[in-house]
């Protein structure tokens, strides 16, 4: 098993079985959305996906040599080595989780990193294929959070195999047709867990950052559960005008551009506009997430002393 993923061939190895499984597993829940009037599915939402996912597998292809070409600077310089044992196909897997989960996070919280991410967000369906709604540009920034691995002994090889295992399992919790999954909600991210990271409500906004393992959000403190009493939003807010693709692809960056525009802006403002939260303003009129939440969270809290009180 070990030979098999991270031998020479372990990259088509994992694309070899997870297509034909992604292909069975997208054409029940489509069968299951039409027999059951569910209308998880829309064809439009479906083209864009697949639109935006090509484009990121075609810059994926143009940066691989780069990309790997950085890794290997780190490898060749590497602080540990490690035998390839069962042992450290399973850390490399566990690191390469948190390298993601780390990426992830920077991706919710820095403005231009989101104008990157907010493609994965966009859409108000979630379905199996909305895990194939790639953010395009990551590519060309990924494997800076990957290459400390390198430097730590783990294969680039290695680390790109592990990611992808992650991907294939991290697309398979798109999905609303799975409510619970037992024990495993406190090991793993579930489709419960991946609901509430997609969902624009206040309360849910910027949670369940993992691809696979759910163990970093709590860690970290960037775990929500799903809330019977609170049902999901897909989508973002404010809504995009259209989902045409350049609309889809270039929304955050135009609002950026517009912002960075104003007149008589100091260059640390222009540059808070582009790396700053998501809704930070220089006037100090916008807000971010975490100031959303606070408000949220002191009126709920308000309303439930006051609910108390008549019930008392």
């Amino acid at each position: 098993m070990v030979d098999y993923f991270f031998g020479k061939d372990g990259l088509e190895n994992v694309y070899a079985w997870s297509i034909p499984v992604h292909a069975t597993i997208i054409l029940a829940e489509m069968i299951y959305s039409h027999v059951a009037e569910a209308k998880l599915y829309n064809g439009k939402d479906v083209a864009t996906s697949i639109y935006l996912a090509g484009l990121n597998f075609a810059l994926d292809l143009v940066m691989k040599a780069f990309a790997m070409g950085v890794m290997f600077f780190f490898f060749n310089h590497r602080i540990f080595s490690w035998e390839n044992t069962i042992w450290y196909g399973l850390l490399c897997f566990i690191v390469t989780d948190f390298a993601y989960y780390v990426l992830h996070y920077v991706d919710h919280h820095s403005r231009a990193f989101w104008a990157v991410h907010i493609t994965h967000h966009n859409s108000e369906y979630f379905n199996l294929t909305t895990g194939f709604r790639s953010p395009v540009l990551q590519p060309l920034y990924r494997y800076l959070y990957f290459s400390p691995l390198a430097f730590l002994g783990f294969n680039p090889w290695h680390i790109m195999v592990a990611y992808a295992i992650g991907q294939v399992y991290g697309t398979w919790v798109h999905t609303q047709t799975v409510k619970r999954m037992g024990i495993l909600e406190y090991i793993l991210v579930t489709p419960s867990h991946h609901r509430v990271h997609h969902a624009c409500n206040i309360k849910y906004l910027d949670r369940n950052m993992g691809m696979c393992l759910i163990i970093w959000d709590k860690i970290f403190g960037t775990f929500e559960k799903e809330d019977p009493n609170v049902p999901v939003k897909y989508g973002i807010y404010p809504k995009m005008p259209d989902n045409k693709p350049d609309t889809v692809l270039l929304y955050e960056w135009r609002k950026i551009w517009k912002d960075i525009k104003q007149p008589g802006l100091k260059f640390s403002d222009r540059m808070n506009y582009i790396f700053n939260s998501p809704g930070w303003r220089h006037d100090g009129t916008g807000k971010t997430v975490r100031q959303y939440q606070k408000d949220y969270w002191a009126k709920k809290n308000k309303k439930d002393r006051e609910s108390q009180k008549k019930t008392a």
